[in-house]
């Protein structure tokens, strides 16, 4: 049976490769449990209806994945988005935690009818790389924020906006060596580094007196507060427009990066770098986007901790299906999420902010028609905590530098379209 749903032979693996690369991927990128609920809580979500929905989207986004498009490539609540939808849509733009469901689900729909009519490649095509290693940045920036204010090691000043916190303070001291920890482990190549730094963090904070002990295991917390809550009326209003957009653009171009790195990593593309079956791909990404906000997370996404899996053998579907699965056995550590304080993830997301980063140096500091844009997105997303807002700002600003610039060819007419979107969007607000 296995055989025949994922042609092991033919990618010559069998199922102890493909178990333990799935195990391997799942070591890699569980951390997310512990992060996506506490974030999602200060939305004002249930945190334990965010954890079960957390592990119920990744295990369905996995098992669509494995089953329909045979790919090793795990998914989950995606870093990053989780941040946007608690931090700048509930808690910056002041909507209700509905409607940024709402923002997700029609985000999922739209991602879904791109795949689907495949006119995926247009949209990703007519959007500038330079936009695109903006976007990636700004929200690097906008993490790193996040990180630093849940860790108080930045707090705010009445004067200055915000100034250094008490860093010799238990918390902000733990989130800083949380951040050495992983640093020290990953590039020693320690796949697990990220999910170590978190338990060991609370264990030292357990032991310390600072987080009561609540227990390792226990039946599930019940999802009725979240199931369903989407509201989808509320996020159809022109003020959400750069909301859904903002969704939709960051999962699109995360998916489609991670899809060719993952793909190449295992010798699934061509020499062309073709996929096959990615219209499977992309619809098993954004069906498990629409779920998730059903059950009541943020955007669904795939994760690039996959090509840990495939470094250790991983070449189909049953990768993925093995990773669903540990998932849905990590629905009954409820407990030890609740116990892990804000300040043991803050090194886990700073480290992913660093990564994000990265792309500055893709960046070509000396056309200034590329440097603005990119210093727009990256400067304006943490500073108006919101990646809506970034987004926006550096279309605009693209649009206006290539316009006085005299390179008006540069403007592509999804560019033009979607500037004057965002201007009407400020102007309406």
């Amino acid at each position: 049976m296995l055989e025949k749903l994922f042609s092991l032979k033919a990618l010559q693996t069998n199922v102890k490769t493909e178990v333990v690369a799935g195990l391997t991927t799942f070591i890699t990128m569980v951390y997310i449990v512990f992060v996506n609920p506490a974030m999602l809580a200060e939305a004002g979500i249930d945190h334990g209806a965010a954890f079960v929905a957390t592990c119920l989207a990744a295990a369905i986004g996995c098992f669509i994945m494995g089953f329909f498009a045979n790919y090793p490539l795990a998914l989950a609540p995606g870093m990053g988005l989780n941040a946007f939808f608690t931090y700048g849509v509930v808690l910056g733009m002041g909507h209700s935690w509905q409607t940024a469901l709402g923002a997700v689900f029609l985000s999922g729909c739209l991602f879904l009818l791109l795949s689907i009519f495949k006119i995926r490649e247009w949209v990703i095509q007519a959007i500038p790389v330079v936009l695109k290693r903006a976007i990636a940045t700004g929200i690097g920036a906008f993490l790193a924020l996040i990180a630093l204010k849940n860790a108080e090691i930045i707090v705010s000043s009445p004067a200055t906006f915000v100034q250094l916190g008490d860093i010799t303070s238990p918390g902000p001291l733990l989130a800083i060596f949380s951040l050495f920890v992983i640093t020290a482990l990953m590039y020693r190549e320690w796949k697990s580094g990220v999910l170590i730094s978190i338990l060991l963090v609370t264990v030292v904070a357990w032991a310390a007196g600072l987080v009561e002990y609540q227990g390792i295991v226990s039946a599930p917390p019940s999802i009725a507060p979240t199931l369903g809550q989407l509201d989808i009326a509320g996020a159809l209003e022109i003020t959400m427009l750069s909301v859904v957009f903002a969704f939709l653009f960051v999962d699109l171009f995360d998916t489609s990066g991670t899809l060719v790195a993952v793909t190449q990593k295992a010798g699934i593309a061509d020499e062309k770098g073709n996929m096959p079956r990615l219209g499977r791909a992309l619809s098993a990404d954004s069906t498990a986007t629409v779920a998730g906000s059903f059950l009541g997370t943020s955007t669904t996404t795939s994760y690039i901790e996959s090509v840990s899996g495939v470094s250790v053998g991983g070449r189909t579907g049953l990768t993925a299906v093995v990773v669903g699965f540990c998932f849905l056995l990590m629905m009954f550590f409820a407990p030890l999420a609740k116990m892990v304080p804000a300040y043991a993830t803050a090194g886990a997301i700073l480290y992913v902010a660093v990564l994000m980063l990265q792309n500055l140096k893709l960046v070509n500091w000396d056309d200034m028609t590329d440097a603005i844009p990119v210093s727009v997105v990256l400067l304006m997303t943490p500073l108006t905590f919101s990646i809506a807002h970034g987004i926006a700002l550096g279309f605009i600003a693209y649009t206006a530098v290539k316009l006085a610039c005299n390179k008006k060819d540069d403007i592509s007419i999804s560019v033009w379209v979607l500037t004057v979107l965002f201007i009407v969007k400020f102007a309406l607000s």
